[in-house]
């Protein structure tokens, strides 16, 4: 076996592994879709190795040297569809299949032209470098730009800049008369070494894409309530943490919240009435706070709403807001005349306290509220001349 066949079972052998392991990750990923186009991408260009290997050592030599580019393409082709499905950008699937079809014919034309000249070189690498730099474009345009995705369009870039190098090499130092010459020629060992290590880096990036993808995933669902689908506790702490990071000493507000009497509802109306009660809490809660905000359920019937940049001036009526709109909630499964009501808690962030001291705060304010009667809200501190809101009370 020389260098060339050596190197060309390597890459079959590479190129099928990746195929199994988007497979397999296909069955986790929310893009899945992209994974498996991806891993038939992989399944295809294999095949370019074994007609490499027919026509050095069979009599089919244009048919398996035909067969070796249409492999090639077809698999990049995929590849490229692929990552267009990752990065939400549109492709057209007919376009591609007429992309595939023209160049095949091409290669039929200037199949008879030596190796190593600069029309049969160029215009055989031509398609493959134009699909890595449209891949790339399909990154650049997505709106996800995590460092990864800034990895994978400079190596797709790389990638096209490195079949145009391929093009320029055997020019400069010869690919063979014919197709078959071209196995036993030095370019092909390079060629076939570079392909290589291109295939596993691209193979690795778009796994690791694809991987982080499944973390962050992974993270977000076991930072919901499933219920409410707000942050659960872990997630809401998480999500404040990363805020107070970026603004340590800015004005904050936080915001805990009780459904009043919700055992009561339970054992009344039964469990599936609860449960529409903290989904409809859930669902306003996320409408009616500012988008900056960060909600949560802690447990139970208890929410929590982190406000940054909001001082308790403003947070108050917000929370009266609340109180107010989940007074007036017709909620589906409890008699027509029924309300659930809740009370609240505000307290504000000062700049030596943690985020437990203000919660901490806004919980006994909250407690303040369930002991004057629930429905009401009120406020951490000393309480400021009484101001009569509707039903509920700020003090």
């Amino acid at each position: 076996m020389n260098g060339t066949n050596f190197f060309l079972a390597v890459n079959f052998i590479i190129a099928l592994s990746f195929f199994v392991v988007f497979v397999v990750v296909s069955t986790r990923s929310r893009s899945r879709i992209a994974a498996r186009w991806i891993a038939a991408g992989f399944a295809v260009a294999a095949f370019s190795t074994l007609f490499e290997l027919m026509v050095a050592h069979t009599d089919l030599v244009k048919v398996s040297a035909v067969g070796a580019f249409a492999s090639v393409l077809g698999g990049l082709q995929l590849l490229r569809v692929g990552i267009a499905r990752l990065y939400g950008d549109r492709i057209s699937l007919s376009g591609q299949v007429l992309f595939f079809a023209v160049w095949c014919g091409i290669d039929l034309m200037i199949y008879d032209l030596p190796r190593g000249t600069v029309a049969h070189a160029f215009t055989y690498q031509a398609p493959f470098a134009w699909l890595a730099l449209s891949g790339a474009g399909s990154v650049f345009r997505s709106s996800r730009k995590l460092p990864v995705d800034w990895a994978l369009a400079a190596l797709l870039l790389l990638t096209a800049v490195h079949f145009v190098g391929k093009a320029a090499l055997a020019v400069v130092v010869g690919a063979g008369e014919t197709a078959r010459d071209y196995v036993t020629t030095n370019y092909a060992i390079i060629s076939q070494s570079a392909t290589g290590v291109m295939v596993v880096t691209a193979g690795l990036m778009l796994l690791a894409v694809l991987v982080l993808e499944i973390m962050a995933e992974e993270r977000s669902n076991s930072e919901q309530d499933a219920l409410s689908k707000l942050l659960n506790r872990r997630g809401f702490e998480n999500h404040v943490a990363t805020l107070l990071r970026g603004a340590p000493t800015s004005p904050h507000s936080v915001i805990m919240c009780d459904l009043d009497h919700f055992k009561n509802i339970n054992d009344t109306y039964g469990h599936h009435c609860g449960d529409a009660v903290i989904e409809a809490l859930g669902e306003l809660l996320r409408s009616r706070v500012p988008p900056s905000a960060v909600v949560g359920r802690l447990g139970g019937e208890e929410f929590a709403v982190f406000l940054p940049n909001i001082q308790l001036a403003a947070a108050v009526p917000l929370a009266e807001v609340l109180r107010a709109s989940m007074a007036s909630l017709s909620i589906p499964g409890l008699p027509a005349g029924f309300r659930a009501t809740a009370s609240f808690g505000v307290a504000a962030l000062a700049k030596d306290q943690s985020l437990p001291d203000a919660m901490r705060d806004a919980d006994r304010a909250l407690y303040r509220a369930k002991a004057d009667g629930r429905n009401c809200v009120r406020r951490a501190g000393p309480a400021p001349p009484a101001l009569s809101i509707v039903s509920g009370e700020v003090r």
